[in-house]
């Protein structure tokens, strides 16, 4: 275990001089309570910066469409969010946090293999609660909407459920 922190002390380098020594200054469980960040400091230059470090998902394999295997990458989930976050107001705290209950989906799961399209469909819940637009950015391109039909249907139900939400935040506001 302690080889394994030496490797981190030696690939965390300042990001202003490069300099490969750096101490940390405080260590905390970020806002999403998954991430711990930490301030570290240049031991050459002094310059303060922050790092985060998070639960990798090592041993989780996923299951393609096409029926081929390949390891869990997390930078894959980020990419194809990022498309669907495309010029939308979330800020990277917001969209890691998004990430991270994801991620906290597939673990919950407990298992070592996982299909693409569950992957897909825990990405969507979450887009759903968070920015519909973005949902449906994903879900065009997950989903692979055959016709302007079931396109609409899926923007249709968007629509169906913030109302629904809305009635019932007024509700709750008026005191009923």
């Amino acid at each position: 275990m302690q080889d394994y922190f030496c490797f981190l002390k030696k690939v965390m380098k300042c990001p202003v001089c490069n300099y490969k020594e750096t101490k940390v200054v405080d260590s905390r469980v970020a806002s999403d309570g998954i991430t711990i960040r930490r301030r570290r400091e240049c031991l050459k230059c002094g310059f303060r910066f922050s790092t985060y470090e998070q639960v990798e998902l090592l041993e989780l394999m996923v299951i393609k469409r096409a029926g081929h295997k390949e390891s869990y990458s997390r930078e894959k989930l980020e990419n194809g969010l990022k498309k669907a976050f495309e010029k939308r107001p979330v800020s990277q705290d917001s969209f890691r946090i998004l990430v991270n209950k994801i991620e906290k989906s597939i673990q919950s799961k407990k298992k070592s293999e996982i299909t693409s399209q569950e992957i897909g469909e825990l990405a969507m819940k979450e887009l759903k609660k968070k920015d519909p637009v973005a949902y449906i950015r994903f879900a065009s391109v997950y989903r692979a909407f055959k016709d302007l039909a079931s396109f609409q249907k899926e923007i249709n139900e968007v629509f169906k459920n913030k109302e629904k939400m809305g009635k019932k935040s007024k509700k709750g506001k008026r005191g009923d």
